[in-house]
Protein backbone atom coordinates (compact mmCIF):
# COMPACT_ATOMS: atom_id res chain seq x y z
CA UNK A 1 0.00 0.00 0.00
CA UNK A 2 1.85 3.56 -0.95
CA UNK A 3 0.29 5.21 1.61
CA UNK A 4 2.23 7.93 2.93
CA UNK A 5 1.71 9.75 6.19
CA UNK A 6 3.85 13.40 7.44
CA UNK A 7 3.24 13.25 10.94
CA UNK A 8 4.54 16.65 12.66
CA UNK A 9 7.30 17.15 10.19
CA UNK A 10 9.67 19.97 10.68
CA UNK A 11 12.54 21.47 8.89
CA UNK A 12 14.75 23.64 10.76
CA UNK A 13 18.29 25.19 9.23
CA UNK A 14 20.73 26.50 11.30
CA UNK A 15 21.58 30.87 10.42
CA UNK A 16 24.55 31.58 11.98
CA UNK A 17 23.64 32.62 15.81
CA UNK A 18 20.22 31.44 15.47
CA UNK A 19 18.09 29.16 12.69
CA UNK A 20 15.68 29.23 10.24
CA UNK A 21 12.26 26.91 10.44
CA UNK A 22 11.45 25.84 6.98
CA UNK A 23 9.07 23.30 7.52
CA UNK A 24 6.75 23.94 10.74
CA UNK A 25 5.02 21.10 12.32
CA UNK A 26 2.89 19.46 8.95
CA UNK A 27 0.45 16.91 8.88
CA UNK A 28 -0.46 15.42 5.80
CA UNK A 29 -1.69 11.95 5.13
CA UNK A 30 -2.20 10.71 1.37
CA UNK A 31 -4.39 7.91 0.62
CA UNK A 32 -3.22 5.15 -1.66
CA UNK A 33 -3.57 6.03 -5.55
CA UNK A 34 -4.09 9.73 -4.32
CA UNK A 35 -2.65 12.29 -7.03
CA UNK A 36 -1.91 15.76 -3.81
CA UNK A 37 -0.81 18.80 -5.12
CA UNK A 38 1.53 21.00 -2.17
CA UNK A 39 1.17 24.54 -3.49
CA UNK A 40 1.99 27.73 -2.20
CA UNK A 41 4.31 31.04 -2.61
CA UNK A 42 8.07 31.07 -3.16
CA UNK A 43 9.80 29.76 -0.06
CA UNK A 44 6.86 28.59 2.00
CA UNK A 45 8.64 25.22 2.20
CA UNK A 46 6.57 22.80 -0.63
CA UNK A 47 10.39 21.74 -2.21
CA UNK A 48 12.03 20.99 1.66
CA UNK A 49 9.10 18.98 2.59
CA UNK A 50 9.15 16.91 -0.76
CA UNK A 51 12.95 16.52 -0.46
CA UNK A 52 12.37 15.31 3.22
CA UNK A 53 10.11 12.79 1.63
CA UNK A 54 12.63 11.97 -0.78
CA UNK A 55 14.84 11.03 1.92
CA UNK A 56 17.19 14.31 0.42
CA UNK A 57 16.86 16.43 3.56
CA UNK A 58 16.93 15.36 7.08
CA UNK A 59 13.98 15.57 9.44
CA UNK A 60 14.24 17.71 12.08
CA UNK A 61 11.54 16.83 14.20
CA UNK A 62 8.27 14.34 13.51
CA UNK A 63 8.26 11.07 11.51
CA UNK A 64 7.47 9.94 7.71
CA UNK A 65 5.99 6.80 7.21
CA UNK A 66 5.05 5.37 3.96
CA UNK A 67 3.18 2.05 4.14
CA UNK A 68 2.81 2.89 7.92
CA UNK A 69 6.73 2.22 8.69
CA UNK A 70 8.81 4.90 9.64
CA UNK A 71 11.21 5.99 7.20
CA UNK A 72 13.04 9.31 8.24
CA UNK A 73 16.78 7.21 8.38
CA UNK A 74 15.70 5.45 5.43
CA UNK A 75 18.46 6.03 3.12
CA UNK A 76 17.10 7.28 0.01
CA UNK A 77 17.87 4.36 -2.62
CA UNK A 78 15.77 2.58 -0.47
CA UNK A 79 12.58 4.37 0.13
CA UNK A 80 10.59 2.49 -2.43
CA UNK A 81 10.32 6.78 -4.30
CA UNK A 82 10.82 7.93 -7.45
CA UNK A 83 11.61 11.41 -7.85
CA UNK A 84 11.30 13.70 -10.83
CA UNK A 85 12.93 16.98 -11.10
CA UNK A 86 12.66 20.41 -11.89
CA UNK A 87 15.53 20.16 -14.34
CA UNK A 88 15.28 16.31 -15.32
CA UNK A 89 18.46 16.45 -14.62
CA UNK A 90 19.53 13.54 -16.85
CA UNK A 91 22.80 12.46 -17.74
CA UNK A 92 24.16 14.18 -20.71
CA UNK A 93 26.51 11.46 -22.16
CA UNK A 94 24.30 8.62 -21.77
CA UNK A 95 20.79 7.92 -24.78
CA UNK A 96 17.74 7.86 -23.47
CA UNK A 97 17.48 3.86 -22.59
CA UNK A 98 21.11 4.38 -20.79
CA UNK A 99 19.20 7.16 -18.65
CA UNK A 100 15.97 5.00 -17.97
CA UNK A 101 17.76 2.15 -16.89
CA UNK A 102 20.88 3.68 -14.69
CA UNK A 103 18.36 3.57 -12.00
CA UNK A 104 17.47 -0.07 -11.83
CA UNK A 105 21.31 -0.99 -12.93
CA UNK A 106 22.40 0.93 -9.48
CA UNK A 107 19.59 -0.22 -7.62
CA UNK A 108 18.18 -3.42 -8.20
CA UNK A 109 19.09 -7.52 -9.29
CA UNK A 110 16.98 -6.98 -11.90
CA UNK A 111 18.58 -8.82 -15.46
CA UNK A 112 19.68 -6.79 -18.31
CA UNK A 113 16.83 -8.61 -20.31
CA UNK A 114 14.31 -7.35 -17.27
CA UNK A 115 15.65 -3.62 -17.30
CA UNK A 116 15.34 -3.53 -20.86
CA UNK A 117 11.51 -5.08 -20.72
CA UNK A 118 11.00 -2.18 -18.24
CA UNK A 119 12.72 0.62 -19.91
CA UNK A 120 10.75 -0.30 -23.18
CA UNK A 121 7.27 -0.73 -21.84
CA UNK A 122 7.80 2.54 -20.21
CA UNK A 123 8.75 4.17 -22.91
CA UNK A 124 5.39 2.57 -25.14
CA UNK A 125 3.39 4.37 -22.46
CA UNK A 126 5.46 7.88 -22.08
CA UNK A 127 5.26 7.66 -26.47
CA UNK A 128 9.55 8.08 -26.85
CA UNK A 129 9.76 4.61 -28.12
CA UNK A 130 11.57 5.83 -30.98
CA UNK A 131 14.01 8.38 -28.87
CA UNK A 132 15.81 5.38 -26.89
CA UNK A 133 18.88 5.62 -28.85
CA UNK A 134 18.84 9.40 -28.58
CA UNK A 135 21.10 11.82 -26.23
CA UNK A 136 19.32 14.41 -24.20
CA UNK A 137 20.48 17.38 -26.34
CA UNK A 138 18.87 16.13 -29.35
CA UNK A 139 15.53 16.17 -27.37
CA UNK A 140 12.59 18.85 -27.11
CA UNK A 141 11.91 20.11 -23.55
CA UNK A 142 8.44 18.06 -23.79
CA UNK A 143 10.72 14.97 -24.66
CA UNK A 144 13.20 15.81 -22.22
CA UNK A 145 9.77 15.53 -19.56
CA UNK A 146 9.13 12.53 -20.70
CA UNK A 147 12.26 10.94 -20.67
CA UNK A 148 12.37 11.83 -16.63
CA UNK A 149 9.07 10.39 -16.63
CA UNK A 150 9.83 7.38 -17.85
CA UNK A 151 13.01 7.02 -15.52
CA UNK A 152 10.61 7.82 -12.77
CA UNK A 153 7.86 5.30 -13.90
CA UNK A 154 10.55 2.24 -14.92
CA UNK A 155 11.35 1.95 -10.46
CA UNK A 156 7.79 1.06 -10.61
CA UNK A 157 7.97 2.70 -7.02
CA UNK A 158 5.06 2.81 -4.27
CA UNK A 159 5.16 7.23 -4.45
CA UNK A 160 6.02 9.47 -6.98
CA UNK A 161 7.40 12.90 -6.66
CA UNK A 162 7.24 15.43 -8.67
CA UNK A 163 9.38 18.68 -8.22
CA UNK A 164 7.68 21.33 -10.31
CA UNK A 165 8.44 19.17 -13.25
CA UNK A 166 6.39 21.59 -15.81
CA UNK A 167 7.69 24.82 -14.97
CA UNK A 168 10.66 24.73 -17.77
CA UNK A 169 7.57 23.94 -20.39
CA UNK A 170 6.27 26.76 -22.46
CA UNK A 171 2.59 27.47 -21.69
CA UNK A 172 0.92 25.44 -24.40
CA UNK A 173 2.95 21.72 -23.72
CA UNK A 174 2.37 22.67 -20.12
CA UNK A 175 -1.00 22.47 -20.23
CA UNK A 176 -0.93 19.51 -23.08
CA UNK A 177 1.73 17.93 -20.27
CA UNK A 178 -0.92 18.79 -17.65
CA UNK A 179 -3.26 16.29 -18.92
CA UNK A 180 -0.75 13.75 -19.64
CA UNK A 181 0.68 13.50 -16.07
CA UNK A 182 -2.96 13.69 -14.54
CA UNK A 183 -3.76 10.17 -17.87
CA UNK A 184 -0.40 8.68 -16.89
CA UNK A 185 -0.86 9.14 -12.37
CA UNK A 186 -4.88 7.38 -13.44
CA UNK A 187 -3.07 4.80 -15.27
CA UNK A 188 -0.59 3.74 -12.96
CA UNK A 189 -2.36 3.87 -9.74
CA UNK A 190 0.32 5.86 -7.78
CA UNK A 191 0.65 7.85 -5.22
CA UNK A 192 1.65 11.18 -6.51
CA UNK A 193 3.02 14.33 -4.46
CA UNK A 194 3.67 17.01 -6.94
CA UNK A 195 4.78 20.39 -5.81
CA UNK A 196 4.19 23.57 -7.48
CA UNK A 197 3.61 27.61 -7.14
CA UNK A 198 1.32 27.63 -9.88
CA UNK A 199 -2.29 27.36 -8.72
CA UNK A 200 -3.80 26.48 -12.07
CA UNK A 201 -1.59 23.37 -12.07
CA UNK A 202 -3.01 22.54 -8.33
CA UNK A 203 -6.69 23.25 -9.53
CA UNK A 204 -6.76 21.01 -12.50
CA UNK A 205 -4.69 18.03 -11.26
CA UNK A 206 -4.79 17.30 -7.47
CA UNK A 207 -7.45 14.91 -6.17
CA UNK A 208 -6.73 17.13 -2.80
CA UNK A 209 -4.14 20.30 -2.00
CA UNK A 210 -1.91 21.02 0.38
CA UNK A 211 -1.40 24.90 1.61
CA UNK A 212 1.28 25.82 2.44
CA UNK A 213 2.99 29.27 3.89
CA UNK A 214 6.21 30.47 5.92
CA UNK A 215 6.30 26.83 6.41
CA UNK A 216 2.85 26.44 7.97
CA UNK A 217 0.14 24.09 6.83
CA UNK A 218 -2.57 25.81 5.82
CA UNK A 219 -5.46 23.61 4.79
CA UNK A 220 -5.45 20.62 3.35
CA UNK A 221 -8.84 19.77 1.30
CA UNK A 222 -10.31 19.26 -2.43
CA UNK A 223 -9.83 21.78 -5.11
CA UNK A 224 -13.03 23.17 -5.09
CA UNK A 225 -13.37 22.82 -1.32
CA UNK A 226 -10.49 24.93 -0.89
CA UNK A 227 -11.72 27.90 -3.41
CA UNK A 228 -15.26 27.67 -2.09
CA UNK A 229 -14.61 26.92 1.48
CA UNK A 230 -10.82 28.43 1.83
CA UNK A 231 -10.20 27.88 6.19
CA UNK A 232 -8.55 31.08 6.13
CA UNK A 233 -8.22 34.75 4.20
CA UNK A 234 -4.49 33.24 3.01
CA UNK A 235 -5.80 30.04 1.23
CA UNK A 236 -9.09 32.40 -0.31
CA UNK A 237 -6.84 34.73 -1.29
CA UNK A 238 -4.11 32.50 -2.68
CA UNK A 239 -6.76 29.84 -4.54
CA UNK A 240 -8.29 31.94 -7.87
CA UNK A 241 -7.40 34.17 -10.38
CA UNK A 242 -7.89 37.23 -10.45
CA UNK A 243 -7.81 36.86 -6.75
CA UNK A 244 -9.97 37.09 -3.82
CA UNK A 245 -11.05 41.25 -3.40
CA UNK A 246 -11.21 41.90 0.23
CA UNK A 247 -12.57 44.51 2.65
CA UNK A 248 -11.82 45.50 6.14
CA UNK A 249 -15.26 46.28 7.62
CA UNK A 250 -16.64 47.01 11.09
CA UNK A 251 -19.51 45.21 12.42
CA UNK A 252 -22.66 47.88 13.91
CA UNK A 253 -25.45 45.38 14.56
CA UNK A 254 -26.48 43.81 11.67
CA UNK A 255 -24.21 45.65 9.52
CA UNK A 256 -20.72 45.65 7.99
CA UNK A 257 -19.10 49.21 8.02
CA UNK A 258 -16.78 50.12 5.35
CA UNK A 259 -14.87 53.04 4.18
CA UNK A 260 -16.85 53.24 1.18
CA UNK A 261 -20.07 51.27 1.77
CA UNK A 262 -22.49 49.46 4.35
CA UNK A 263 -23.48 46.05 3.83
CA UNK A 264 -26.38 44.69 5.85
CA UNK A 265 -26.36 41.44 6.64
CA UNK A 266 -29.32 38.62 7.60
CA UNK A 267 -29.33 36.66 10.77
CA UNK A 268 -28.51 33.49 9.15
CA UNK A 269 -24.55 35.14 8.61
CA UNK A 270 -25.06 36.95 11.52
CA UNK A 271 -25.04 33.78 13.65
CA UNK A 272 -21.68 32.65 12.02
CA UNK A 273 -20.17 35.47 13.30
CA UNK A 274 -20.50 35.12 16.73
CA UNK A 275 -18.99 38.05 18.97
CA UNK A 276 -16.96 38.95 16.33
CA UNK A 277 -16.78 42.63 15.30
CA UNK A 278 -13.31 43.28 13.28
CA UNK A 279 -14.28 41.16 10.10
CA UNK A 280 -12.85 40.99 6.12
CA UNK A 281 -15.66 40.76 3.72
CA UNK A 282 -14.43 38.78 0.51
CA UNK A 283 -16.06 38.17 -2.90
CA UNK A 284 -14.80 36.17 -5.66
CA UNK A 285 -14.76 38.61 -8.98
CA UNK A 286 -16.96 36.21 -10.57
CA UNK A 287 -19.53 36.60 -8.32
CA UNK A 288 -19.56 40.44 -8.45
CA UNK A 289 -22.11 41.36 -11.58
CA UNK A 290 -23.65 44.34 -12.97
CA UNK A 291 -26.92 45.55 -11.80
CA UNK A 292 -30.10 45.86 -13.34
CA UNK A 293 -31.50 47.66 -9.98
CA UNK A 294 -29.35 50.25 -8.40
CA UNK A 295 -31.43 50.28 -5.26
CA UNK A 296 -30.66 46.70 -4.64
CA UNK A 297 -29.87 45.97 -0.62
CA UNK A 298 -25.89 44.72 -1.66
CA UNK A 299 -26.34 47.44 -4.39
CA UNK A 300 -23.64 50.02 -5.08
CA UNK A 301 -22.49 52.42 -7.34
CA UNK A 302 -18.80 52.32 -8.61
CA UNK A 303 -16.80 53.99 -10.88
CA UNK A 304 -15.06 51.76 -13.83
CA UNK A 305 -10.93 52.64 -13.78
CA UNK A 306 -10.00 49.34 -16.52
CA UNK A 307 -11.06 47.21 -18.26
CA UNK A 308 -9.10 44.16 -19.84
CA UNK A 309 -10.99 42.50 -22.55
CA UNK A 310 -10.47 38.52 -22.27
CA UNK A 311 -12.27 37.72 -24.95
CA UNK A 312 -14.71 35.40 -23.15
CA UNK A 313 -15.23 37.57 -19.84
CA UNK A 314 -13.59 41.14 -19.22
CA UNK A 315 -11.77 41.83 -15.77
CA UNK A 316 -12.88 45.01 -14.56
CA UNK A 317 -11.58 47.50 -11.91
CA UNK A 318 -14.06 49.19 -10.42
CA UNK A 319 -13.69 51.90 -7.69
CA UNK A 320 -16.97 52.66 -5.14
CA UNK A 321 -17.76 56.10 -5.61
CA UNK A 322 -16.75 57.37 -2.19
CA UNK A 323 -13.39 55.42 -2.16
CA UNK A 324 -10.53 57.63 -2.86
CA UNK A 325 -8.55 57.22 -6.13
CA UNK A 326 -6.28 54.17 -6.88
CA UNK A 327 -8.83 52.08 -4.12
CA UNK A 328 -10.26 49.40 -6.73
CA UNK A 329 -11.73 46.07 -6.43
CA UNK A 330 -12.26 43.48 -9.37
CA UNK A 331 -15.23 42.11 -11.13
CA UNK A 332 -15.24 39.46 -14.04
CA UNK A 333 -18.26 40.05 -16.09
CA UNK A 334 -19.20 38.49 -19.42
CA UNK A 335 -17.08 39.22 -22.98
CA UNK A 336 -20.04 40.97 -24.37
CA UNK A 337 -21.16 43.29 -21.71
CA UNK A 338 -20.24 47.05 -23.14
CA UNK A 339 -18.36 48.44 -20.27
CA UNK A 340 -15.76 50.68 -20.66
CA UNK A 341 -13.38 53.35 -18.25
CA UNK A 342 -14.84 56.40 -16.60
CA UNK A 343 -17.95 54.55 -16.56
CA UNK A 344 -20.66 55.04 -13.91
CA UNK A 345 -22.00 51.13 -13.16
CA UNK A 346 -24.18 49.55 -10.22
CA UNK A 347 -22.88 46.38 -9.16
CA UNK A 348 -24.66 43.80 -6.84
CA UNK A 349 -22.78 41.88 -4.17
CA UNK A 350 -24.92 39.11 -3.44
CA UNK A 351 -24.93 37.86 0.31
CA UNK A 352 -24.94 34.30 -0.26
CA UNK A 353 -21.66 34.60 -2.08
CA UNK A 354 -19.64 36.18 0.64
CA UNK A 355 -16.26 35.12 2.73
CA UNK A 356 -15.70 36.51 6.15
CA UNK A 357 -12.62 36.24 7.95
CA UNK A 358 -11.67 36.83 11.65
CA UNK A 359 -10.25 40.74 11.05
CA UNK A 360 -7.71 39.49 13.84
CA UNK A 361 -6.79 35.62 13.38
CA UNK A 362 -7.66 35.59 9.64
CA UNK A 363 -9.68 32.84 10.21
CA UNK A 364 -12.45 32.00 7.97
CA UNK A 365 -15.79 32.30 9.84
CA UNK A 366 -18.45 32.37 7.10
CA UNK A 367 -18.10 30.99 3.72
CA UNK A 368 -20.32 31.17 0.70
CA UNK A 369 -23.27 29.06 0.35
CA UNK A 370 -22.81 26.50 -2.02
CA UNK A 371 -25.41 24.83 -4.39
CA UNK A 372 -25.67 20.65 -2.83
Amino acid sequence: MGTLELDGVSKVFPDGDGEVVAVDDVDIEMRDGEFLVVVGPSGCGKSTTLRMVAGLETVTDGEIRLAGSVINDVKPQHRDIAMVFQSYALYPHMTVQENMAFGLEESTDLSDDEIETRVTDAAGTMGIGELLDRKPSDLSGGQQQRVALGRAIVRDPEVFLMDEPLSNLDAKLRSEMRTELQRLQAELDVTTMYVTHDQTEAMTMGDRIAILNAGELQQVATPLECYHEPANRFVAGFIGEPSMNFFEVERDADTLLGDAFDYPLSESTLGDIGDITDLTLGVRPEDISLADDPAGEHTFSTVVEVVEPMGDENTVYLRFEDAPEGETFIATVGGLQQISVGDEVHVEIPEETIHLFDGTTGDAVHNREIDE
